[in-house]
């Protein structure tokens, strides 16, 4: 290791340690190394240059944003939560069904867990508490785990940025998606199930069966979203990128043509706010080209390929190994850091030991998710805190059965990689 890379690496901990946001960290840590190894700092700019007008990719990112935040405002998330209490809210544990099939729905639409848990989540846990049958942490927990599944179920702005790093095609990530996400809503649900009969939990007032074609009805048009978005895709009729601004365009014509339901004054919040989280991703992304620059110069992850590959490691051995790794710096790290900067990391590994990178990817982002509610950094944790006021340690007591549960679902989906290809491969993956 030189000198320079290791100025780099205590610059980036120590400024990491004291609190310093991670985007910050890593710029400045990038440029240490820079001025260290007497490089120009317009090799800075070059990069970034490089790095931004070869990522058309890259686009999609704030235009799912975007989506997303059009889609929490005005009726449209009440419509879905009306629709998902008459189809799953007559069961045990009614609302915590009703909670997961959201997520379910909303995933397909936002890519973002974040947005996710803040908005539909938002209004569950409002539900769940006033019906008096849940305690507060308990549906904070419950909402945070299914949080989760937004960027499993395509679109996918993590695994957008996955494809950034790996050159692996988006589409088939997206295809690679769906059975894990529904994997994740089966055993959350089979969890909230478990809760509910040893709790106790009361039954829900059902909703009439004569009430769903009128509640479908109503949430139907945002249904068609995830549908548009898969046709769009795997039909050959957009990219990926031009997806995302077809959801944008069919967001914004629900929210204000057909639901009548934002203003003029409404959406130019929305687009300050999507602006404000778009420059906070592309922040990190930054910070990622130029340290992922500097970790090329001195060949890291060749030297750890050999190294790995010297030890003659069996793949799922390997993949056990880097999962544990992503778990733990999931409890210190945010998602976006983890798939920019740790795993580009060990892709050469990867494609040296044979593992699939479609399935690599697809394990590492549903890992980095698991990350987003585990203890002591778990950033949807201090969303939900933050926009229910419900205190972190009623939470964190609430949340462990669920965090346990997405485990061995993730444990499944690292034994048996059908569980991840067999999609990709219906639609003509040879990987």
């Amino acid at each position: 290791m030189s000198f320079e890379f290791l100025a780099c690496i205590v610059t980036l901990f120590f400024l990491a340690g004291i609190g310093t946001p991670i985007a910050y960290s890593i710029i400045v840590a990038s440029i240490v190394y820079i001025f260290a190894a007497g490089q120009g700092i317009g090799i800075v700019g070059k990069v970034l240059m490089d790095g931004l007008y070869q990522s058309f990719i890259l686009l999609a990112v704030p235009l799912f944003i975007v989506a997303a935040n059009i889609m929490n405002a005005g009726t449209i998330s009440d419509r879905l939560l009306g629709f998902c209490v008459a189809l799953v809210g007559r069961f045990r544990g009614g609302l915590g069904h009703v909670n997961v099939v959201a997520s379910l729905i909303f995933s397909g639409m936002s890519g973002s867990a974040v947005a996710d848990a803040a908005g539909i989540g938002k209004i569950i846990i409002e539900m769940m508490t006033k019906s008096g049958h849940y305690t507060r942490g308990y549906a904070a927990a419950i909402t945070a785990a299914s949080a989760t599944i937004g960027p499993i179920i395509p679109p996918s702005i993590p695994m957008v940025l996955y494809a950034l790093v790996s050159n692996t095609s988006i589409g088939y990530l997206f295809l690679g998606g769906i059975i894990p996400g529904l994997l994740m809503g089966a055993v959350l649900m089979a969890m909230n199930t478990a809760l509910s009969h040893r709790r106790g939990f009361a039954l829900e007032t059902p909703v009439p069966l004569s009430q769903l074609p009128r509640r479908t009805a109503n949430a139907f048009p945002a249904l068609l979203m995830p549908a548009i978005l898969l046709y769009g895709i795997y039909g050959g009729v957009t990219t990926p990128t031009e997806a995302a601004a077809v959801a944008a365009f069919y967001a914004l014509v629900l929210a204000a043509l057909f639901y009548r339901a934002l203003s003029i004054r409404a959406l130019y919040g929305i687009l300050v706010e999507s602006a404000r989280s778009s420059a906070a991703v592309g922040l990190v992304i930054g910070g990622a080209l130029i340290l992922n620059y500097v970790v090329a110069s001195e060949n890291i992850p060749g030297i750890l390929a050999q190294q790995l590959v010297g030890l003659d490691v069996d793949p799922l051995v390997f993949l056990l190994g880097i999962n544990l790794l992503l778990l733990l710096l999931g409890c210190v790290l945010d998602a976006t850091t983890i798939i920019l900067v740790i795993i580009p990391l060990f892709l050469p590994t990867c494609r040296d030991l044979g593992i699939d990178l479609v399935h690599f990817g697809v394990v590492a982002v549903v890992n980095c998710m698991i990350g987003l509610i585990t203890p002591p950094y778990g950033i949807l944790l201090f969303v939900l805190n933050a926009v229910t006021g419900i205190p972190l340690s009623e939470i964190i007591r609430e949340i462990w059965p669920f965090l346990l549960t997405l485990l061995v679902a993730l444990l499944g989906l690292v034994l048996w990689p059908g569980l991840v290809l067999w999609l990709p491969h219906l639609f003509g993956y040879a990987g």
